[in-house]
């Protein structure tokens, strides 16, 4: 599922359930409660965050949005989880908005507990604990459930026990006469005494995934919600398996997360699907992770020589220089105000990324330099299309990048993220396979980046022709991997027909490269 579609869900369920018309929120990649929470926004992990399959990571997420609304609604203050003090003020009030908000909010029964059953899986065991943390973890697990995984030993389960029922009488009160979270904090000290915890005892702060891992078993799962679901709804015997079964297959909810797959796919394969009918091939995965192909300091670069360019002027800081008279300035102007404009710039280029096996060791950088590029082009507002080619099982592939209708997004870089290179150079051939697409596309330069020698280069040298016929500015970069490499590249490639051939030892040059070809 695509983050933004998660965001834009997130909003409509937390504004309705906080009844915050305004509230805002974030994804965070490893999410850890925060103390002192901001009244306008809520911070959520992502779904990786959580165990299990999609779906079921989709509603423990759910669930943890609800209780964070809640939280928004119903309480004051959150405390940080990474002390006994906290950790024990969090818990009552997690009790206590839950009780309030099921009042409202009836239909989230069978989500929580279900997500009751998803968290006990990934609780630590009691066993494997040792010091006063146990101790505070056996409090949290028996009030919030009513039972404990592993076990306590001596006095330690009569303590727990006598906590939970003075937490449980705190939270009845406090439902009872309206009382807020400071009341409730201001019972903490009996907790802790109880307890015999030092209010700062440090309580380690894990993600669920730690725990549980991909070891997560279906049938534990199901069997742990049935538990759940004997004590919470009190069934009788012949409804347990009835009513467990709903809990663990959420047909409610499973609706609304086959709707927004639905959508997240839709949104992102827009614009993608009709040019398979082109012979052409759509990258189809859309869960990997585009991070590694982004160097940011490259981009900065490149999109800071592309702003040079764009604006016409170098903005230089030097210790000396001539001193600047306004005024003498302005009494030879006509016009005296100032004022700013996009200027936007008509070329069109379609980009060609050569993905052969020569380029395996170096696969990374390449995908970066093409990364600056592409995020310069759309910076400066210029009409691109990216295109790439491989072998798969012995069969010559024509990767969609990016189509010229679409906008360069996270969608594209995707794309390129999972394309390996391996196989030949069959230029000739990848020439044919897009020559509908770019004739229809009509870009003025065609730029084509490559380290080897095509296959065939009479069969590359007249399609190139074929190209020229039309209108189209063809032109090659050779990418080698030191000067004496790139000078044989660029040699070779001369003699292919291309209006303009360059060659690069270094791969961050061919965004500074495409400039250039975009500067004459």
């Amino acid at each position: 599922m695509r983050n933004d579609v998660l965001l834009d869900i997130a909003t409509f369920l937390a504004r309705r359930w906080s009844g915050n018309p305004k509230v805002v929120i974030t994804l965070t990649p490893d999410k850890i409660p925060t103390a002192k929470p901001d009244k306008g926004q809520i911070e959520l992990p992502f779904l990786t965050y959580y165990p299990g399959t999609e779906f079921q990571k989709y509603r423990q997420w759910r669930v943890a949005l609800w209780y964070e609304s809640m939280r928004m609604r119903h309480s004051t203050k959150v405390l940080s989880y990474e002390h006994a003090f906290g950790l024990l003020l969090n818990t009552l009030e997690t009790k206590r908005i839950e009780v309030i908000g099921l009042r409202d909010w009836e239909g989230m029964v069978n989500e929580l507990i279900f997500n009751e059953g998803m968290s006990w899986l990934s609780r630590p065991l009691l066993n494997s604990i040792y010091g006063k943390y146990k101790i505070a973890e056996a409090f949290s697990q028996y009030f919030l459930t009513g039972y404990l995984k592993g076990e306590l030993f001596g006095g330690e389960l009569e303590k727990v026990k006598k906590a939970s029922e003075l937490a449980s009488e705190l939270v009845n009160e406090a439902v009872q006469n309206g009382y807020g979270t400071d009341w409730i904090e201001q019972h903490i000290p009996k907790l802790v005494k109880i307890l015999e915890l030092d209010p700062l005892t440090s309580i380690p702060v894990l993600a669920p995934r730690t725990r549980a891992g991909l070891s997560l078993n279906q049938s534990d799962l199901l069997k742990q919600v049935e538990k759940v679901v004997r004590l919470k709804r009190r069934a009788r015997e012949y409804e347990v398996d009835k009513l467990t079964k709903e809990v663990f297959e959420g047909s409610d909810v499973l609706k609304e997360f086959e709707t927004l797959v639905k959508e997240s796919k839709k949104t992102e394969n827009k614009g993608y699907d009709s040019l398979e009918n082109y012979g052409l091939s759509v990258p189809e995965r859309l869960d990997v992770d585009e991070t590694p192909i982004y160097d940011v300091d490259l981009i900065s670069k490149v999109k800071a020589a592309f702003r040079a360019w764009k604006t016409g002027w170098v903005e230089r800081h030097e210790e000396t220089g001539d001193e600047f008279d306004v005024e003498s300035h302005v009494e030879f102007l006509p016009k005296v105000f100032l004022s700013d404009f996009k200027l936007s710039i008509k070329t069109k280029v379609a980009i060609l990324l050569d993905h052969s096996s020569s380029i395996a060791d170096v696969e990374l950088e390449y995908k970066q330099a093409t990364i600056a590029l592409c995020e310069a082009l759309h910076y400066l507002g210029i009409k691109f299309a990216v295109y790439a080619f491989s072998t798969e099982k012995s069969q010559v592939k024509c990767w969609i990048i990016k189509p010229p209708n679409i906008k360069w997004s996270v969608t594209s870089a995707r794309r390129l993220v999972q394309i390996r290179a391996s196989g030949g150079t069959p230029l000739a051939e990848v020439y044919g396979l897009l020559q509908p697409m770019i004739k229809s596309f009509k870009p003025d330069i065609f730029v084509t980046l490559t380290d080897g020698e095509p296959s065939d280069f009479d069969a590359v040298r007249g399609m190139v022709l074929s190209y020229k016929k039309t209108g189209i500015h063809m032109v090659a970069i050779g990418v080698g991997r030191n000067l004496t490499d790139s000078v044989g590249i660029g040699h070779n490639l001369k003699y292919l027909n291309y209006e303009r051939t360059l060659a690069v030892s270094r791969l961050q040059d061919i965004p500074k490269k495409v400039i250039q070809l975009l500067q004459t």
